[in-house]
C-alpha cells in the first residue's frame, strides 16, 4: 500500500512524495530518487524521535550511502533556533561534510524546518531529504521547501527556500503519535479543504470515526489528497508571491497565540482558533453564513481541536504580536479570508477594531452562529 506524487518547480518535476505504511520500501525509494548515493548521510533528528525510529533508519541508510552519522538535539520548539543551527553547522565541519554530501530530517516540524535551514545555509547549499513523522509534518511542513528556525519570540522569521530532494511518509509513525499531535495536524488537513477543495472538507467530516481511529487505508487516502493541494499551491506559487498566501488561513493570529503563549499552545491548535478568528471576519464580509462557521467549529471539536483560547491573553496584545508577524506587506496586515467554503483570498483592508472583534470572538466559547445575530458588511460595500 503506497502512493507517490511529484511535486513540480517551475514547471519541471523537482521531487517525489513518497506515502507508505511502513519503512520498507524506503531503501528502494532512495535508490530510485537519488541519482548518488557515493556520499555522506547526517540523520538529524530530536531526542524523542531518535528513540523510536533512529537505528532503523540508519541501518537502511548504512546499506546504501559510505558514511552514516546522527545529530540529536532536544525535543521541541524551544531547540527551534540558531544555537541548534550552529552545533549542527559544527558537527558537519568537523566530519568534514561537504556539498556532495546529504541531510535527512527524520521528525516533526521543527526538525524539517531546522534541518532545511541548515542544508540551504551550510556550504551556501547542500541536498537534503524529509521524513515527516508527525501528521502535521506530513501534510504542511515538509512541503514546498520553505524552511527556517525562530528569532527569539518569533517564530520562523529566520529562514530559506530550498526544496528537498525526496520526502517519505511512512503512516505508521502516526500510531506512536500523541493524540493531541494528531489533532494538531488535523488543524492543517482541514484548512487545506477549506481553503481549496469543499468536497475534501467535508470527506474530512464524513470520515471522522475512521480517521482518528488510524485507519491505515483512510490516512494514505487523507495524506495524499492534503499533499496534492499543498503541492498544487507550491507549484503554482513557490516563493509566496501570490496564492501560496491562501496557506496561511487561520496563521495570522494564529501565530500571535501560538507566541504569546511562549509555544505552549501547539501550532495545530493555534491555527483552529487563527481560522475561528479568520472564519468570523469572512462572515463579517458577508461571503460566510452562521450555519458555516457552526458546521466548521462542530468538525473542529469533533477532531479534538480547542475553540475557544483556553488562555488569559488581552485581544489588544493579540493584536499587537500579529502585528510583528511576517506576513505583514508593509504596514497592512495580509489577511486570508474564506469567500467561500473551498475557497480563499487575499484581504488587506482590516481596521484595527475588525481584528479587535475576530479576536474577541476567537476567546469566547461560542460556537452557534446560526441565529443570525452578528452583523454583515454587505459585499458591495467592502468592495472584495
Amino acid at each position: 500500500m503506497s502512493k507517490k506524487l511529484n511535486v513540480k518547480y517551475k514547471g519541471n518535476p523537482c521531487y517525489n512524495i513518497r506515502i507508505a505504511s511502513s519503512f520498507s520500501s524506503l531503501e528502494e525509494s532512495l535508490r530510485e530518487d537519488l541519482p548518488n548515493l557515493q556520499r555522506r548521510v547526517c540523520i538529524v533528528t530530536d531526542s524523542h524521535v531518535a528513540a523510536l525510529y533512529l537505528d532503523e533508519i540508519a541501518s537502511i541508510c548504512g546499506d546504501l550511502f559510505t558514511e552514516v552519522i546522527s545529530f540529536v538535539f532536544p525535543a521541541g520548539e524551544a531547540s527551534k533556533n540558531m544555537n541548534t543551527v550552529q552545533s549542527l553547522y559544527l558537527s558537519l565541519i568537523e566530519k568534514h561534510f561537504d556539498r556532495n554530501d546529504l541531510l535527512i530530517a527524520l521528525g516533526g516540524g521543527v526538525v524539517g524546518d531546522l534541518t532545511g535551514f541548515a542544508a540551504a545555509t551550510y556550504l551556501r547549499g547542500i541536498d537534503f531529504l524529509q521524513i515527516p513523522t508527525t501528521l502535521l509534518a506530513q501534510v504542511d511542513s515538509s512541503i514546498g521547501g520553505k524552511t527556517g528556525v525562530d528569532f527569539q519570540q518569533y517564530k520562523n522569521m529566520v529562514g530559506a527556500f530550498h526544496m528537498p530532494c525526496m520526502v517519505y511518509m511512512n503512516t505508521a509513525t502516526l500510531n506512536t503519535l500523541p493524540k493531541d499531535q494528531f489533532s494538531s495536524g488535523m488543524a492543517e488537513i482541514i484548512k487545506h479543504g477549506l481553503i481549496r477543495d469543499d468536497a475534501y472538507y467535508r470527506w474530512i467530516r464524513d470520515h471522522r470515526e475512521g480517521i482518528c481511529g488510524l485507519d491505515p487505508k483512510l490516512l494514505e487516502e487523507m495524506i495524499y489528497r492534503s499533499c496534492q493541494i499543498k503541492g498544487g499551491v507550491v507549484e503554482e506559487d513557490p516563493k509566496e508571491k501570490g496564492v501560496r498566501a491562501h496557506l496561511n488561513f487561520g496563521h495570522t493570529i494564529g501565530h500571535a497565540v501560538e507566541k504569546l503563549s511562549d509555544f505552549r499552545l501547539s501550532h495545530g491548535y493555534s491555527v483552529a482558533l487563527g481560522m475561528k478568528a479568520a472564519a468570523y471576519l469572512s462572515r463579517k464580509l458577508g461571503y460566510l453564513s452562521g450555519e458555516d462557521i457552526s458546521e466548521m467549529l462542530s468538525v473542529f471539536v469533533s477532531f479534538g481541536l480547542p475553540v475557544s483560547l483556553p488562555l488569559e491573553e488581552d485581544s489588544r496584545e493579540i493584536l499587537l504580536a500579529t502585528k510583528s508577524d511576517k506576513k505583514m506587506a508593509g504596514k497592512q496586515i495580509k489577511f486570508i479570508i474564506l469567500t467561500a467554503v473551498g475557497n480563499a483570498q487575499i484581504y488587506r483592508d482590516f481596521t484595527d477594531a475588525d481584528l479587535l472583534e475576530a479576536i474577541d470572538y476567537m476567546k469566547s466559547d461560542c460556537t452557534d452562529m446560526t441565529d443570525g445575530s452578528e452583523d454583515n458588511r454587505n459585499r458591495e460595500e467592502t468592495g472584495l
